[in-house]
Parts: structure tokens; C-alpha cells; sequence
């Protein structure tokens, strides 16, 4: 394994990790609010804010999960071009 395939898999676990917390202190304010329903958004973006502001691998976190949100939606638009060709064909 090369150097800059560990250093991505490295980056990608030390993410997951402060996702992991991320998700944790989540689930902790939403259990102050006795389970009240509608606020998992504001809970998500607390929780990532509280666990990000003090952490110096905010950054890395940052830059992985918007380089993941893009590949998301590459494979999303890819899909979607694929349907319209299928649905063309079809035609």
C-alpha cells in the first residue's frame, strides 16, 4: 500500500471517528429533550459544532465530508443519466 492510499484511509477513520462522537452528543440532546421529535437537524448541527470547535481535525472532517457529499452526488447524477438513457431507449 502506498503512502498516499494510508494517509487517505487514515484521514477517513480519524472522520469516522469524529462523526462517531458527533452522532453521540447528538443522541445526548435529544434525550435532554426527553426524545421530543423535529429538532434532528438542530441537534445534528449543535452537536458537530460543539464537537468541531475545539478539535483540530475540524478541517480534515470538513474536507472529507464534502469530498463525500460529491461523490454522492456524481453517483447520483450518473444514475440519473443512465434512467434517462434507459428511459430513451425504451421510447
Amino acid at each position: 500500500m502506498d503512502i498516499h492510499t494510508r494517509r487517505q484511509k487514515q484521514q477517513a477513520l480519524m472522520s469516522d471517528l469524529l462523526e462517531r462522537k458527533i452522532r453521540l452528543h447528538a443522541q445526548h440532546l435529544y434525550d435532554q429533550r426527553e426524545q421530543a421529535e423535529g429538532n434532528a437537524l438542530q441537534d445534528w448541527v449543535e452537536a458537530e459544532s460543539r464537537v468541531l470547535e475545539n478539535s483540530i481535525l475540524a478541517t480534515l472532517y470538513r474536507k472529507t465530508r464534502s469530498e463525500y457529499r460529491s461523490s454522492e452526488d456524481g453517483d447520483n447524477q450518473e444514475f440519473a443519466e443512465a434512467d434517462s438513457v434507459a428511459s430513451g431507449a425504451g421510447a
